[in-house]
């Protein structure tokens, strides 16, 4: 494994091939922290030291008609989380505000379900719209599922300037994490929310009883589809999901899948989402030398690891915030991970945590 030429190629700006992407996922656990070194690189040379923080805000929790197997909130999952409707208007913005305060460039709002209507799409809008008034420098990234062209305009009308939609796993794989729609349904929304003019974010879950070359396959689709931001989630098997049983992820597994993501995504936003503090626990540190972007506090459904520890943890480790009105930041406004980034935080005995709330731990 020649780390050597895939920096040389990484600075360059240009992606490692599926043989190299392969063999860094193959290496030995010995090999993890040269890997991470190698990547690190290439991050520092895109972005420096900058960490941009992400804060989520679920507007509309569970009650999904998809069957997505991965996710606490689909259709059979019996997980015990929040489920209600939308939230007041006023909550969302409070939480907004709070988030900011708290350093988040990146304030993402939830709404789970296959994808909006008009007026779901509408009522988005006009949030996204006084966001845009009050915090101007904030940059604002919608997700509420699959999406046409038409509504993507909406959004991007009122201010929006990312959608998130993750493809979550290789086409070949896809039938086998969820059948109520397809691969190409994802992708298609990846492309309807470019041709609209909104910078598509979108991802992968790994974990999922996928192999390394169905791994590789999802992360090179989504470099050929231009994504701006890249979520890496990593499953975390919640009791009351079909996938409850997967349990194959290591720290070290993780940090090289993440090492992997930026060496073919070398320029672009990595974000470290669900599953960091799980699968990750004590080396969550080497996870800033490759991701450039992580969440702040709590996820969809599950906690995560309390705010002011992901702040220490950013200022112990040498790096620095990026903050809204400077070098980046964006609002969120839902995640794909509705049914990918948002499902619960385990603990030891795989038994679920109680969410402190939404927002900053």
């Amino acid at each position: 494994m020649d780390l050597e030429a895939m920096v040389r190629e990484g600075l360059q700006g240009r992606s490692v091939s599926k043989g190299q992407a392969l063999e860094l996922l193959a290496a030995d656990d010995a090999m993890t922290l040269p890997i991470v070194a190698a990547a690190g690189r290439v991050r520092r040379h895109f972005f420096g030291t900058g960490v941009r923080l992400n804060h989520l805000i679920s507007l509309k929790s569970g009650m999904c008609p998809e069957n997505c197997s991965y996710c606490s909130q689909a259709l059979g999952s019996s997980a015990a989380i929040p489920r209600y409707t939308w939230i007041d208007d006023e909550q969302v913005h409070e939480s907004v505000r709070t988030g900011i305060a708290h350093g988040a460039s990146t304030i993402c709002l939830v709404a789970s379900g296959r994808g909006p209507s008009a007026r779901d799409t509408d009522r988005v809008a006009r949030i996204i719209a006084r966001i845009h008034r009050e915090h101007p420098d904030v940059h604002i990234c919608a997700c509420l599922g699959l999406l046409d062209e038409d509504k993507a305009a909406v959004l991007r009308e009122a201010g929006a300037e990312r959608y998130n939609h993750n493809l979550n796993t290789a086409r070949s794989h896809y039938d086998e994490i969820c059948t109520s729609h397809g691969y190409d349904d994802r992708a298609a929304t990846v492309d309807a929310v470019q041709a609209a003019g909104i910078s598509p974010c979108s991802g992968l879950i790994a974990g999922m009883g996928e192999s390394d070359e169905e791994l590789v396959d999802v992360v090179l689709a989504l470099r050929a589809m231009g994504v701006g931001s890249v979520p890496v989630n990593f499953l975390l098997p919640f009791q009351g999901t079909s996938l409850a049983g997967h349990r194959e992820l290591t720290p070290q597994r993780c940090l090289r899948i993440l090492s992997m993501v930026r060496l073919v995504h070398p320029d672009a936003e990595v974000r470290s989402a669900a599953g960091r503090e799980y699968h990750i626990r004590t080396l969550q540190p080497l996870v800033l030398e490759v991701a450039n972007s992580i969440f702040l506090g709590d996820y969809l459904t599950s906690e995560g690891q309390p705010g002011r520890d992901d702040l220490a943890m950013i200022t112990d480790s040498g790096f620095h915030i990026e903050s809204a009105g400077g070098e980046a930041g964006t609002v969120c406004i839902g995640d794909d991970s509705a049914r990918g980034e948002g499902t619960p935080y385990l603990d030891a005995a795989g038994v679920p945590l109680r969410r402190r709330g939404p927002g900053i731990g």
